[in-house]
């Protein structure tokens, strides 16, 4: 059950940001301006910019797995300043979830979690889950949309949610 709620839906939702991110070159590319405009764009002044909204939900994503199946993580710097980089970023954390299977999971659900900020405290696996890693993704993904949207980036609920397997 943890391995069908984090690989196949932490992929497919950096694949529909790695889309937005198409729309928003495409936009740039349209308007005649530098698409490192919108990379820095963020919503509120104490909000992070989109750059580090990508760079959080790839960390999320990588992250929440391997705290999942306490595997190792590649490292990221944070050093992303291009379209580019923020893409090959993306495409990396994608690659790091296609590496793992059931199995890894086997014992996540009642693994114990804990954070440095978290000062001493744990969640179990399936807790982590849900009251963290889960939220948190969306949130980081759905801030960089809002983003994208409200600087008039062509994006709407289909390119957020992206391709459904739906049924007849």
């Amino acid at each position: 059950m943890i391995y069908e709620m984090t690989v196949p839906q932490f992929t497919k939702m950096l694949s529909n940001l790695t889309h937005i991110l198409d729309k928003a070159e495409d936009y740039a590319k349209t308007k005649k301006f530098d698409v490192e405009v919108l990379l820095n764009a963020r919503l509120a002044p104490d909000q992070f910019n989109f750059i580090r909204q990508v760079q959080i939900a790839c960390d999320t994503a990588k992250l929440g797995v391997s705290r999942l199946t306490g595997k190792d993580a590649p490292q990221c710097p944070d050093n992303e300043k291009t379209l580019p980089q923020l893409k090959e970023r993306i495409a990396n954390t994608i690659s790091y979830l296609r590496d793992f299977t059931e199995k890894d999971f086997a014992e996540s659900k009642e693994r114990r979690i804990s954070q440095p900020r978290w000062e001493g405290q744990y969640l179990t696996g399936l807790e982590f889950l849900q009251q963290h890693a889960l939220p948190n993704l969306y949130f980081h993904i759905t801030t960089a949309y809002a983003i994208l949207r409200h600087n008039g980036v062509d994006v709407g609920k289909k390119d957020y949610l992206g391709p459904m397997p739906l049924k007849k």
